[in-house]
């Protein structure tokens, strides 16, 4: 099964003059693979990964989920979609510093308000298990090294059980060796969970060690 297909996506941006980013880029993505987007800085791999996770809607073309249109959803439902369906790593782990690293993988749980509270605790600690964080839950995140923030990011992404995970360079900011730790995190969750993974990266080694690459250049794909 496809979990994402994308059909002649195309986007323009305005400011400061008209300018297209995105070509007419269609492609599909298998549920359980682990895909990199590649490509010079400016190329439009970050811009099609945030059209890829619903956040941008500012674009033409259709996207579907599943074999299910997503394009002309509105707001509202968009959101519902992305906290049912889709986990997020950035390459800025966007913790909250204050709260313990238990309180900040539980926190999309909270607002998706699936489970009770005892569920959703217990939960988080699954996560943060399977991300060899779980004793450091009831430290505050500000305590914690910038590889093991990480780790956490992956955790609370991995909350709401998603069915695909999206990264923006989430080695970015990382040494070789918490970058290697990720991708391991990553590629088991892939490959054990069948859970699809969908990353933009510049580096070449994290690529290669993926499922498919997905190479870009001027808003275009020329490899895939």
């Amino acid at each position: 099964m496809n979990a994402i297909e994308a059909r002649n996506i195309t986007k323009f941006f305005h400011e400061p003059t008209t300018f297209q980013v995105l070509k007419q880029i269609s492609f599909t993505v298998e549920k359980g693979h682990f895909v990199s987007l590649v490509g010079k800085s400016g190329c439009g791999k970050s811009t099609l990964l945030y059209v890829l996770s619903t956040m941008d809607t500012d674009y033409e073309g259709e996207l579907l989920f599943e074999n299910h249109l997503i394009t002309g959803k509105n707001q509202d439902e968009l959101s519902k979609f992305r906290n049912e369906h889709l986990g997020f790593v950035f390459q800025f782990h966007f913790l909250l510093p204050e709260f313990t690293v238990l309180e900040n993988v539980m926190l999309p749980a909270l607002k998706l308000k699936r489970f009770s509270h005892k569920e959703i605790e217990h939960r988080a600690i699954e996560k943060l298990q399977l991300v060899g964080m779980d004793n450091f839950a009831f430290n505050t995140a500000s305590k914690l090294s910038g590889g093991q923030q990480q780790r956490v990011a992956i955790a609370r992404a991995l909350i709401n059980d998603p069915s695909i995970i999206m990264g923006d360079e989430p080695t970015g900011n990382l040494d070789k060796t918490n970058s290697f730790i990720v991708l391991d995190i990553l590629k088991k969750l892939a490959a054990d969970n069948k859970q699809t993974i969908i990353t933009v990266t510049h580096d070449q080694e994290f690529a290669a060690q993926t499922d498919h690459i997905i190479e870009m250049e001027d808003g275009l794909i020329i490899r895939q």
